[in-house]
């Protein structure tokens, strides 16, 4: 078994089409990179008791965010470790192994959701599945650019091609499986036919077996469900989400599929190049930054460029990975309420999958540029173009508000796209980066210690985008609440105003709820509830441009020539 998973097994002969990698490299990245349709997912974990809409033993959004920040750390943290394994191994084993866990925390993590058991989610799909995403990432990018020494940018792009396109496959695929597996919860009827008990800010119905926790569902949830319904009461624990039965069949689907792509795998042999290809020499313009000598890993380490380019991915993930989290979630709140009749739930699905389409196109064509620009010249494009559409849509949001019209979707929608190509750009350019600058002898074991910036990253942006928008919530509830007549607070909330605490806590009074009786001509201000994490996101971008202006070429003194 040990001589099946060698390198040399795998070591390709000198007839072997090297066009063969690139489509075994891209199925596994395809079924890794439907962690960035994570934000599917989000209603349904936080209605898996109430269904029809949040109750108060679900778990809140801030809550369920985190899972895919721990998946992202520990992608990093097996990169970083993975790298010096992948030398050592090969991609054969280590495509084995990422096929298992990622496979296999799909499967502790649906547990976890019939359980209602938060920490086995977050061990399955976070700690296991994110030990996957790492493996499973740094394999095919260091084999493809073996195979590519002539074109570093698009190998690097064609792997890492299939990470962003991920969710293209997998949201679909996501919300098909949630609304297959989707049980609505009993219906007790209109509001005004049900007498509600209110009880330490939770909503209950008496009924012959005593108290039951109920939801209400008012026109403005409406748009929220899962699948959609009639307005009214329905009853806490008596439907299903869905989300457990979609997490254990996804979680076979990715196993196979990745343990029959780890099989595939082939290396070149040592000394092999392509018929007819010179390296080509450093000179000037674009090339100025292509090193041909190599740096060993743990020498890297020991370099400022190394650190230059930690800041340089750390900065441009984390102002993309914070939306992706909740990309689902922000769509429907920005216009959600503005522009109801044209955003809803499946809009918003549409959205997560159209980011993963320039997601993974920007991986491809950006990678490519670079071949011909040069890669410091890529990022410039990024962090300068990025920072202005960052700093336009909190305008956007504000605009929304006010006069809402298609123009601000439609304005949104192409600024965020063109974001997400940036995003996916930069991962699919950074291996072609540290090539550059460190060589191409080591590029996955220093790749993999690079991907430590994603992993912070990785708590970087769903921190700032969830604190930054629980903060603003909490404020907006406030001042709605000191605009609504006391008198109707208490008739719809069984409350009253001094309890507005423990009823926003119980997810019994909520920014949609307070718009309903709230006086006419009143803004709502959910569109605005991301725009302090938009300023901090172009501020980060600020920090990367700098960096990367800075770079210049590894001193001879790190080089593996000299060190020997």
């Amino acid at each position: 078994m040990a001589g099946f998973f060698s390198k040399s097994r795998i070591t390709a002969g000198p007839d072997f089409n090297r066009w063969r990698i690139p489509p075994v490299s891209i199925a596994i990245h395809l079924c890794i990179g439907s962690v960035y349709a994570w934000s599917i997912y989000n209603p349904a974990l936080t209605k898996t008791l109430g269904v029809a809409t949040s109750s108060s033993g679900d778990w809140a959004l801030s809550d369920v965010v985190w899972i895919f920040t721990v998946a992202i750390v520990f992608l990093g943290l097996a990169a970083a470790i993975a790298g010096r394994w992948l030398e050592e191994v090969g991609p054969r084993t280590v495509g084995v192994v990422a096929a298992c866990c990622w496979g296999g925390g799909y499967v502790v993590g649906g547990v976890g959701i019939f359980l209602h058991q938060l920490w086995l989610v977050y061990l399955g799909y976070g700690v296991i599945g994110g030990v996957g995403l790492g493996l499973g990432y740094v394999s095919p990018v260091s084999t493809l650019i073996r195979w590519f020494p002539d074109r570093r940018g698009m190998a690097s792009g064609m792997a890492i091609m299939g990470f962003g396109g991920g969710a293209m496959i997998g949201a679909p695929l996501k919300e098909y499986l949630l609304k297959l597996y989707y049980r609505a919860p009993e219906y007790l009827g209109p509001v005004g036919d049900v007498e509600l008990v209110t009880e330490a800010g939770k909503r209950f119905v008496d009924s012959v077996s005593g108290l039951r926790e109920v939801v209400v569902v008012g026109a403005n949830d409406v748009a929220n469900m899962i699948v959609a319904g009639p307005e009214g009461v329905y009853v806490v624990g008596t439907g299903r989400s869905g989300a457990g039965e979609t997490f254990l069949t996804l979680g076979v689907v990715y196993f196979v599929v990745m343990f029959a792509a780890a099989l595939s795998y082939r290396i070149p042999a040592e000394g092999w190049a392509p018929a007819g290809w010179q390296p080509p020499a450093a000179s000037v313009g674009a090339r100025k930054m292509i090193s041909e000598n190599d740096v060993h890993i743990d020498q890297a380490l020991r370099t400022p460029q190394f650190y230059q380019l930690w800041i340089v991915l750390c900065f441009n993930v984390t102002a993309g990975i914070g939306v992706l989290g909740v990309a689902k979630t922000m769509m429907t709140e920005i216009f959600g309420t503005t522009l109801p009749g044209i955003v809803d739930g499946a809009f918003a699905a549409t959205y997560v999958v159209m980011i993963s389409v320039f997601n993974m196109i920007g991986r491809f064509l950006w990678a490519s540029t670079s071949d011909v620009i040069g890669r410091r010249n890529t990022y410039w494009i990024f962090f300068a173009l990025g920072i202005a559409l960052y700093l336009s849509i909190p305008y956007t949001a504000q605009q929304v508000s006010i006069q809402p019209a298609v123009v601000w979707l439609v304005y949104f929608y192409a600024a965020t796209m063109l974001i997400f190509t940036m995003y996916g750009g930069g991962f699919a350019t950074i291996p072609a980066y540290i090539a550059d600058v460190f060589g191409t002898r080591y590029v996955g074991g220093i790749h993999g210690r690079l991907l430590t910036a994603w992993s912070t990253a990785g708590v970087l942006g769903p921190l700032a985008i969830t604190s930054l928008r629980d903060g603003a919530m909490a404020d907006a509830i406030e001042e709605l609440a000191a605009t609504v007549d006391p008198a109707a607070f208490r008739d719809t909330f069984g409350a009253g105003l001094g309890q507005l605490g423990l009823l926003v806590e119980q997810k019994t009074v909520t920014i949609a709820k307070l718009m309903e009786i709230a006086p006419p001509g009143t803004v709502d201000p959910t569109p605005g509830l991301y725009n302090q994490t938009m300023v901090l996101m172009a501020a980060l971008l600020g920090i990367a441009l700098i960096s990367n202006a800075l770079m210049r070429p590894v001193h001879s003194r790190h080089h593996l020539q000299a060190q020997l």
